[in-house]
């Protein structure tokens, strides 16, 4: 079975932290979605980049690959950088992405954006937070 690819993008830090909740998201995606190829790539600082990230996927068996910012809201990562390292003009969200002398279908996945999921994980965090009083 041919999986779709999934480059899961970060920020990166000087501080661990980002890395490892990007790696470790990453980590739960692969195991709960069996049909995903997950690999993460970061902006900044942290290994691996976007674009060593997307050299990796060369060597997958893959039918096409989505980036998905793991990001909360747009700004200019999202909206200029991203798209230039994934090759996109800026405002695109579709492209193509060369594998193994092929072309597969590329796309660009919107950050995290307003969601109730999100809500309710503020909701939970406050209620941690509040057993401390």
């Amino acid at each position: 079975m041919i999986k779709k690819g999934m480059l899961l993008v970060g920020h990166g830090s000087t501080m661990p932290y980002n890395q490892e909740l990007i790696e470790a998201t990453g980590k739960m995606i692969a195991a709960q979605n069996t049909g995903f190829v997950v690999k993460c790539g970061f902006m900044n600082i942290n290994k691996p980049s976007i674009k060593e990230s997307l050299e990796a996927f060369k060597k997958e068996e893959i039918d096409a690959l989505v980036v998905v910012p793991l990001f909360l809201a747009k700004g200019v990562h999202i909206e200029k950088d991203i798209p230039g390292e994934i090759g996109l003009p800026e405002g695109s969200k579709k492209g193509s992405f060369a594998l193994n002398g092929k072309s597969v279908p590329l796309v660009y996945a919107d950050p995290i954006g307003i969601d109730p999921l999100l809500a309710e994980l503020m909701v939970k965090n406050a209620k941690k937070a509040l057993t401390l009083i």
